[in-house]
């Protein structure tokens, strides 16, 4: 008897860590219990995206949508959807919509959005090779190799336009034409999916929901630059992607289409995969590829390019995860269909992280061109609590922040960087006005320093040197002239440092002063954070009037710092205190405030 019914559950990391791993097997279980397994089929698949309302189930054909579905419903939804055709109305995601069953494309979330990258994570179980290939997976690898040359694939690759989702936006074809053009008898493609930007997790979750889309993509360079051999750099703190990845090579090769003369036209290509150790540098493709030879992870001068000489000296294509991910939809549907998607000079499609003080945190694939203002309200929901919008992080460490100012400006490589920000890998963080833009800065430094390899004098002592100065004006002893050492001290860096890491490292902190320079100076005029952050600048009071001697944040104070006898109106002793806020978190009368 075939099968009535999937429920898709979704496997990425998001929402395996609150427990979607559990729904996945109670659904299984009472599918048995129940007797519905002839009718009935579970399915695992990739990230569905909108993480903030995890976990997620999605039940074919009808294409209801559950959210924050927990294991304790699946007897309910087995019992209910399953047998007797009747949804589970408060699992909805829009319940007043509950007798329409809300479907995918009746959420805002996605309305806005145009999956390309994304287009099988949450379709297909990403362990199964056979429902990868029944969404024309392969099919365009068996088109280059046999309908297509290589100036061919170069040729469609071009018209697409499609810019390195990586950060950098270099055309691809040009990468890919540089490493065919280079004579030598071993080249190579390198998938670099050492994803490090706080907050970023597209690259995990693509190769989590749709491992073989990556490695068709390394196959179709590897024929069109003459290279046999392919390396996946990915991170070690990615396990379940490093599992899926390793499942997908492994049938892969059981089915001819990675080995030793794959679909018998005498190409051969393989791929292994090496793991990082979280080193945020060996994002950069010089010091990755170091780091995957048995090097120290660090970078080198450029030229000569990895496209002339990469791995072991060999010309080597290095593309991130999203860039491999788009290439065989373009083969199968032509650059010029892909580059009518987005703008003249960004074509396609971008995957972000949208992340922070957003009602609707998740993975989004949206046309080039989107303003942010789109992708703040109509996708994401608006803020948090609604709290004022104060400012948005792309491109975390290498980027900058963008004001409300700037809400309707077209989400492209140009426009980004005309206003102090990049593209980078796709990290976008949302901020309100409890954010301290000084502290922002702080943070990112903070890690730059961390993540620096130290190569470089200008990194190495330029990163250091600004989180110094940061951390100054942070505690309220900082001057005027410390922002013009700031200032110089950047772009110092940016001309000098040695890699991407280095030279964009100032970028969170210029871009802070230029548009919330009036916060950087009531901290240094001041000594006043306005956000109420930065702990040395925040005063914690008790209004008597409102005190009624409870004795509840007397409790709560980790040092005793807060005095007064029961019934009677309690002080803070401001000598002792150390400013954690548990006294605010704790009064229920409103008597303590901060300044």
């Amino acid at each position: 008897m075939a099968i009535k019914t999937y429920l898709l559950v979704c496997g990425g990391t998001g929402c395996v860590a609150s427990h979607g791993a559990e729904l996945y097997d109670a659904l299984k279980k009472e599918i048995t219990e129940q007797g519905a397994q002839a009718d009935a089929q579970v399915v695992r698949t990739g990230c569905f995206g909108f993480c903030e309302k995890g976990p997620i189930v999605k039940i074919l054909p009808d294409e209801t949508f559950y959210v924050t579905v927990k294991a304790a419903d699946a007897k309910e939804i087995v019992a209910e959807h399953v047998i007797k055709g009747r949804p589970v109305k408060r699992l909805l995601y829009d319940k007043s919509q509950s007798h329409l069953n809300t479907k995918l494309e009746d959420i805002s979330f996605y309305q806005k959005q145009f999956r390309i990258v994304l287009r099988n994570c949450g379709v297909i179980d990403p362990e199964k090779i056979d429902e990868y290939i029944a969404r024309d997976g392969y099919a365009a690898l068996a088109k280059v190799l046999t309908e297509m040359t290589p100036d061919q694939v170069v040729d469609e690759m071009r018209k697409s336009g499609l810019r390195g989702r990586g950060g950098a936006g270099f055309p691809t074809w040009m990468k890919w034409k540089f490493s065919k053009e280079a004579a030598a008898d071993q080249k190579y493609v390198v998938c670099n999916a050492d994803e490090g930007d706080p907050g970023a997790y597209m690259d995990r979750s693509t190769i989590e929901g749709d491992p073989h889309s990556v490695l068709e993509a390394m196959a179709i360079a590897g024929r069109t630059i003459g290279a046999s051999k392919g390396v996946v750099y990915i991170r070690a703190e990615y396990p379940l992607a490093i599992e899926h990845l390793e499942t997908a090579i492994k049938q892969a090769r059981e089915y001819g289409l990675l080995g030793k003369d794959i679909l018998g036209t005498g190409f051969d290509f393989d791929v292994e995969i090496r793991l990082g150790a979280g080193a945020f540098v060996c994002g950069e493709e010089t010091a990755l590829l170091a780091s995957t030879m048995g090097k120290r992870g660090m970078p080198i001068p450029r030229p000569p390019f990895p496209a002339v000489s990469g791995l072991w000296q060999k010309p080597t294509v290095i593309n991130n995860v999203e860039t491999y991910a788009n290439v065989p939809v373009i083969i199968l549907r032509g650059g010029d269909w892909f580059a009518k998607i987005g703008t003249p000079k960004s074509t396609g499609t971008k995957v972000f992280a949208l992340t922070g003080k957003i009602n609707n945190s998740g993975l989004i694939e949206v046309p080039m061109g989107i303003t942010l203002r789109e992708i703040i309200y109509d996708i994401g929901g608006g803020i948090r609590g609604g709290k004022k919008f104060k400012a948005v992080q792309t491109g975390g460490p290498s980027g900058g922040v963008i004001t409300a100012d700037y809400l309707d400006t077209p989400i492209d490589y140009e426009h980004l960087q005309a206003l102090g920000s990049i593209m980078g890998s796709g990290g976008m963080i949302v901020m309100d006005e409890d954010d301290c833009m000084v502290d922002v800065a702080r943070f990112y430094q903070e890690f730059c320093v961390d993540e620096s390899c130290g190569k470089c004098a200008p990194c190495r002592i330029g990163t250091r040197t600004l989180l110094n100065l940061l951390e100054k004006i942070a505690e309220g002893k900082g001057t005027r002239g410390d922002l013009d050492k700031i200032r110089e001290v950047g772009v110092a860096m940016q001309k000098a440092a040695l890699c991407g890491l280095g030279q964009t490292a100032p970028n969170p902190v210029l871009s802070t002063m230029k548009y919330f320079e009036a916060e950087y100076a009531a901290h240094i005029d001041e000594q006043r954070c306005p956000a109420g952050k930065c702990k040395q600048l925040v005063t914690y009071m008790i209004d008597p009037a409102k005190c009624i001697g409870c004795t509840l944040c007397a409790r709560k104070c980790p040092v005793d710092a807060i005095a007064g006898e029961r019934q009677k109106p309690h002080e803070i002793r401001q000598e002792i205190c150390i400013k954690c806020g548990e006294c605010l978190k704790a009064c229920k009368f409103g008597a303590v405030s901060r300044r």
